[in-house]
């Protein structure tokens, strides 16, 4: 159920929120021992916060959207009271002591939480096999990857063990899992949500974003987690949008958006699509480019006005990327050091263990491979000689990216873009691990979004001949969410599959 039926049924008390919450946990107690998408299961605190949902109905209060809905967070985004270990084993036993605010607004609307889920190691890995807690299975195929980095929030919606999860995407850590899972994931703009609570990995690319089952669904959470942060600076507030506070889904507030490009009985009309043109590139699987030229070919039938575009610089986004984002990388883990907070040596050996030995055992020790490989290539970066040769050069060519995004959408007058998500549809365990670029190359079609700061939105379109779920990205102005959610709608009603 959505979000909206499952909200229905509460007022209607067809269902009652803690029926609904132990529903869900005990799914989670048969399936995910499987799967391994939950690192934490909060059992009590879903009781608990189900039970104030009943409440509020029985008080005759009204409900808020999300009051009730079992849901999932991605083990790198903080909930006060509850290990947040980010994959990692640095901190396998950090209780959280604060909420981040994307969490704080969810408990503002009655958010039931049932649980934490697994992730690559600090958000750093494209298939959900570098958690420090063991790989996460994909539920279409226990013999394949969810992706990564998000790949147990992506596998949680897709097997039904939460009705949605937050997510974090830096580099497509949000849609690439929700491609190869089949469900939808949303990457906001930059700045659009508050990144307050959020692990740190690469500050300038991370945004928290939202996995779900419909397009509807991610647009409702999205619109209670958006906005400006005074603990953010980053942040911004977005005026256009729905109100979160409503259970209702405002159509007319929907109305500019649907007037503006006609969007009427799943037609368009007024609006243009670019499709990038060095998106397609050689190599790239015959299904995934199969489905995604489909979805452009339907969007034209609908009435969309088409049109190839160019963003010249995308061939240099993968490289850019792989070389700011490990400099941050090695800033943001430095404060992993054993001494203030997480695992340390110190614990095991208290005597003969000089500071320097304090930093470099419990830093070899507790963090894994992919890990350590990043923060050495960003403190290689940003030494002494090499800082103007390569990230220097990389911020500058970034610029460029941006500027083909602006171009494109300013000058090209471009409402949208229709890209694939992924190269393929998700790989075998163990397929890609023994060559971190092989791996790297699976983020070729998400990176850009992240290097420029767009949003950017990923629905499911089709399935491979082996039953694999095959994404298409549907990217925005910046804080032009609403666009995508107007238009994911019409093709996701188009284009909706079976789901697991």
């Amino acid at each position: 159920m959505t979000i909206n039926q499952i909200h229905q049924k509460l007022l209607n008390k067809q269902i009652s929120a803690l029926e609904l919450a132990q529903d869900y946990l005990s799914r989670i107690k048969k399936i995910n021992p499987e799967l391994n998408a939950f690192i934490t299961v909060t059992e009590k605190e879903a009781i608990e916060q189900a039970k104030n949902a009943d409440n509020i109905i029985a008080q005759g209060q009204e409900l808020p959207i999300l009051a009730g809905i079992p849901a999932s967070i991605k083990d790198v985004i903080m909930t006060k009271g509850v290990k947040t270990t980010a994959g990692s084993k640095i901190l396998e036993n950090y209780i959280a002591p604060y909420d981040a605010t994307a969490v704080k607004k969810l408990k503002e609307q009655g958010l039931v939480m049932l649980g934490k889920n697994n992730c690559d190691e600090f958000a750093m890995g494209s298939s959900g096999e570098n958690s420090a807690y063991g790989a996460i299975k994909n539920p279409y195929d226990k013999e394949r990857v969810p992706g990564g980095s998000s790949g147990g929030s992506a596998a949680a919606v897709a097997a039904d063990l939460s009705v949605y999860s937050l997510g974090s995407d830096t580099g497509g850590s949000i849609r690439q899992p929700a491609a190869f899972c089949g469900v939808v994931g949303l990457k906001p703009t930059y700045g659009a949500v508050s990144r307050f609570g959020l692990i740190a990995m690469a500050s300038s690319f991370d945004q928290i974003g939202v996995i779900g089952k419909s397009v509807e669904d991610v647009e409702i959470v999205f619109n209670v987690i958006k906005g400006k942060d005074e603990l953010d600076a980053t942040s911004v507030e977005i005026r256009s949008g729905i109100k979160s506070e409503s259970p209702l889904r405002f159509e007319n507030q929907k109305s500019e958006i649907l007037n503006k490009f006609k969007i009427q009985n799943s037609k368009f009309k007024n609006l243009r699509i670019g499709v990038p043109k060095e998106y397609f590139v050689k190599g790239m699987n015959k299904e995934v480019e199969s489905v995604v030229k489909n979805v452009i070919k339907k969007a034209e039938e609908l009435g969309a006005e088409v049109a190839e575009v160019s963003l010249p610089h995308t061939e240099y986004a993968l490289a850019v990327y792989y070389i700011i984002m490990p400099s941050e990388v090695s800033a943001n883990l430095a404060r992993y050091d054993g001494i203030r907070y997480g695992e340390s040596v110190i614990s095991h050996q208290t005597s003969g263990v000089g500071l320097i030995d304090v930093y470099k055992k419990t830093r070899a020790k507790f963090l894994g491979d992919e890990v350590k490989r990043r923060i050495m290539l960003g403190t290689y970066t940003l030494s002494a000689g090499y800082y103007e040769a390569y990230y220097k050069k990389a911020q500058q060519v970034r610029t460029l990216i941006r500027q083909d995004f602006e171009r494109v959408f300013n000058q090209g007058k471009v409402d949208m873009l229709i890209t694939p998500t992924t190269p393929t549809p998700a790989f075998k365990l163990g397929e890609k691990t023994a060559d971190p670029l092989t791996m790297y190359l699976e983020d070729v079609f998400t990176v850009p979004i992240n290097v420029a700061g767009v949003p950017a939105l990923s629905i499911p379109a089709g399935k491979s001949k082996d039953g694999l779920p095959i994404g298409v990205q549907l990217v925005g102005k910046w804080f032009e969410e609403e666009v995508l959610f107007r238009v994911g709608d019409v093709l996701e009603k188009v284009f909706s599959s079976t789901h697991f």
